[in-house]
């Protein structure tokens, strides 16, 4: 695949790092809670499928399914983790958007981003 299909939109850039918050326990509706709670945005459960579904196919996640459970009618969840392509993809695109924040000059905004929450 090229380039341009390793690309992540910000939606699966989302899902991918809430499926790093959550760890073990990363699965679809733990997943869009998350992704709610931390970004105050409501989520359907089609357009995260779809994204966990891209993820999957540009190697950034890589699924498994749990153990069936009375509590689901036997059904079994598909827990979700982020595969190391995925955490140094995570890493490029923090480390590109730290220098594009550090190249703006001082005047064009009024506030300058600062990782400490500091503005």
């Amino acid at each position: 695949m090229g380039t341009k299909g390793k690309h992540l939109g910000e939606f699966e850039e989302m899902v991918l790092l809430a499926v790093g918050v959550l760890g073990n326990e990363a699965y679809g509706i733990s997943v869009k809670n998350k992704i709610e709670e931390l970004m105050e945005r409501n989520v359907s459960m089609g357009a995260l499928h779809a994204a966990l579904n891209r993820l999957e196919e540009k190697d950034f996640v890589q699924s498994k399914l749990g153990e069936a459970t009375k509590v689901r009618g036997g059904k079994r969840k598909r827990f979700y983790s982020v595969t190391m392509f995925g955490q140094q993809e995570v890493k490029n695109l923090m480390a590109k958007r730290q220098q594009l924040w550090e190249a703006i000059p001082q005047e064009a905004f009024a506030i300058r981003w600062d990782p400490k929450g500091k503005a």
